[in-house]
């Protein structure tokens, strides 16, 4: 659980430094409709004559982690055998997430990883839901709406998007090691004589050029989709929210809410899918013998035959 604390103060401290640039970037006086910018709030200064510029997908974002903080912090703080509601159904969500994530990666690499796997999906739905909440898109400061959805604005998704590329890179090397790492990538998988042999390393340092462009465009792919499905259908609901008058416009906000509400969902599985498998397919199996001597643990003998006596 102190995992899962530190990856959210990590989310706090990291995301403003990433969506800072194009905070100032949005026009003040838009009209209906959700700018593809996220305006800037307000700056915080800094030492050295820096200001920090917070938009409002920034702040969102904190009342996102500060949200979870809370419930986490509440549900945990008085641990008991015969746990409250709010204990028992964060532990049910977690524990049927982590029984999810063991069956993508395999016991072992879902014990040493689960804190940012976990912490990842919570982050984005709870973001996701949090943009559907009334005054959302509506209450503004200075003229300039003061919420914003926070995987509304790509600057956060790429943001996500790039960390776990980071977090892949080193947990691969921590796996595989440098050389086994590349040699995963170009070094050929089977063993052929001769000319057909030169052939084979030809083809698999070709392979091995293609996987790492796909590796390079991976967190851009992440960060897109993330970005593209949230900002649509916060779009169509701020713009259906404006169409027609007060009553009619809630009627007709109503099932793009509900679709909103599966959407959300889907794509925070979706990222936590696809980051799984992402490492599984670098790593392989998580659980082979290679990686039990690593980790320096033993997996006890299994005997050919019960001991007498002991037959059932």
């Amino acid at each position: 659980m102190s995992r899962f604390f530190q990856f959210l103060w990590l989310a706090a401290l990291a995301v403003p430094g990433m969506m800072g640039g194009s905070a100032c970037a949005a026009e003040e006086g838009a009209g209906h409709g959700l700018e593809q910018a996220a305006p800037q709030l307000f700056s915080i200064p800094l030492p050295g004559g820096i200001e920090l510029p917070v938009s409002n997908s920034m702040l969102m974002l904190f009342l996102a982690v500060l949200l979870i903080g809370i419930v986490v912090w509440s549900a945990t703080r008085a641990m008991r055998i015969l746990p409250s509601r709010l204990q028992n159904a964060v532990e049910y969500f977690f524990e049927t997430l982590y029984n999810f994530v063991e069956s993508l990666l395999g016991p072992r690499l879902t014990r040493k990883y689960f804190w940012y796997f976990g912490t990842i999906f919570t982050i984005i739905l709870v973001s996701n839901y949090m943009g559907l909440l009334p005054g959302v898109g509506t209450i503004t400061y200075n003229g300039v709406l003061l919420f914003r959805g926070a995987n509304a604005d790509m600057n956060v998704t790429m943001f996500l998007g790039i960390f776990y590329a980071l977090m892949w890179l080193y947990w691969c090397i921590r796996e595989q090691g440098v050389k086994g790492f590349f040699v995963h990538l170009f070094g050929p998988k089977g063993r052929l004589p001769g000319f057909m042999g030169f052939v084979l390393v030809l083809i698999f340092l070709f392979v091995g050029l293609v996987e790492v462009l796909s590796i390079t465009i991976r967190p851009i792919a992440l960060g897109a989709r993330l970005y593209g499905n949230i900002y649509a259908g916060e779009t169509i609901i701020e713009t259906m929210a404006n169409m027609f008058g007060p009553v009619l416009s809630s009627l007709c906000v109503l099932p793009f809410l509900a679709i909103e509400l599966l959407v959300g969902f889907i794509q925070a599985l979706v990222f936590l899918l696809l980051t799984a498998i992402f490492l599984k397919l670098q790593v392989g199996d998580g659980d082979s013998h290679s990686h039990v001597a690593r980790d320096g643990e033993k997996e006890p003998p299994v005997p050919d035959s019960l001991p007498p006596g002991k037959a059932s």
